[in-house]
């Protein structure tokens, strides 16, 4: 008998996240480098193949919130109302996220990565694909046919304000600066929408 697609993908994304949730504790108690792969697999109770089919490297293990964060920044444009301006609704995303990892709870996350240039350099490629995805969200926002170099630069200067701020020893001063910023660059770079409205779609 045939198990269930939903029951098939449930059982996956649990397998995953276990096997997540075991590379972070390994990694945290004994160190990044100290830990291979065959630990985690080991540790979580699967093959090193089926590790390798939910993860492709040992960083992703690391990062596996990735495709929930570009979700989320993507989010953040696509999925505002039509009053909101775009700045305004990505400083809200950065900002939450932010929040998120400065908290206590996270810093000995984000010390490890901070102390690894294996994950410094993993972390560095993953924001710009996020920058890309968010680019292409803008530029879609704008009734764009592909993203403009405007598009290119508020997403990777939302993608810095977000390094930038986590950095800060005061992170909420350090986000309104760097917004204040990127709203007055954005009003005099954004592209026109296809109507030519400078302002785009949606009062961006």
């Amino acid at each position: 008998m045939t198990e269930p697609t939903g029951r098939r993908e449930r059982k996956k994304a649990a397998t995953r996240q276990r096997i997540a949730d075991t590379a972070l504790r390994l990694f945290l108690e004994r160190g990044y480098d100290a830990v291979g792969i065959r630990d985690v697999a080991a540790e979580a109770d699967v093959a090193v193949t089926t590790l390798f089919s939910h993860f492709a490297a040992k960083e992703a293990l690391v990062f596996d919130r990735d495709q929930d964060f570009e979700r989320q920044l993507t989010q953040a444009v696509t999925g505002r109302s039509p009053q909101e301006p775009l700045v305004h609704a990505l400083r809200g995303e950065i900002r939450a996220q932010v929040r998120h990892c400065t908290a206590g709870s996270a810093r000995p996350f984000w010390r490890m990565i901070d102390g690894s240039p294996a994950l410094r350099e993993y972390e560095k490629s993953m924001r710009l694909r996020h920058a890309e995805s968010l680019a292409e969200a803008v530029a879609g926002d704008l009734g764009l046919t592909e993203p403009s170099t405007a598009c290119r630069t508020i997403a990777r200067f939302a993608l810095d304000a977000f390094q930038l701020a986590r950095e800060a020893a005061d992170p909420e001063a350090a986000l309104d600066e760097i917004f204040g910023m990127i709203e007055a660059a954005w009003a005099v770079a954004r592209p026109c929408g296809p109507s030519g409205d400078p302002t785009g779609a949606a009062g961006s």
